[in-house]
């Protein structure tokens, strides 16, 4: 009889997951991750250096950009040694007399310096309204 009773009794298995160290595991990640992610700073750069090109233009226009809206832009070369530079002060006075200077001369190169704080924008889009005034030649200076 009583062999008959056990088993009339199943016992019910429970088939759950114990997510409980899961969770733990996952809160501390996430700790991990919010602690180390201000320490990586993308913004900065550092800027390459490079070799003197083989054959360097003997006149260029230069143009000197800096992060506080004042740039320089004037005439350089071994021709020319009395280099007139001018500073302007915003942008609509740079892009004028980057438009007489090459008026004057089409067929000189521009070399565009832009400094270790200028914005990657104002050099590229400098880059391009010279190509809309027709100037071909537009290169950048780097530091030897």
């Amino acid at each position: 009889m009583s062999s008959s009773m056990r088993s009339s009794r199943t016992r019910k298995f429970k088939a759950d997951i114990n997510v409980v160290p899961y969770i733990d595991v996952m809160l501390v990640l996430l700790v991990i991750f919010m602690v180390a992610a201000p320490i990586t700073n993308p913004g900065v750069i550092n800027l390459p250096t490079a070799e003197k090109s083989s054959l360097p233009p003997s006149e260029y226009i230069q143009i000197s950009l800096k992060p506080d809206a004042a740039s320089t832009i004037g005439i350089n070369g071994q021709k020319n040694t009395a280099s007139k530079q001018e500073t302007t002060s915003n942008r609509k006075d740079l892009l004028e007399r980057l438009k007489a200077l090459h008026a004057a001369n089409p067929d000189m190169p521009v070399m565009i310096s832009g400094d270790k704080e200028s914005r990657y924008d104002e050099v590229i889009s400098l880059i391009s309204e010279a190509k809309k005034f027709g100037i071909t030649r537009v290169g950048l200076a780097t530091k030897s």
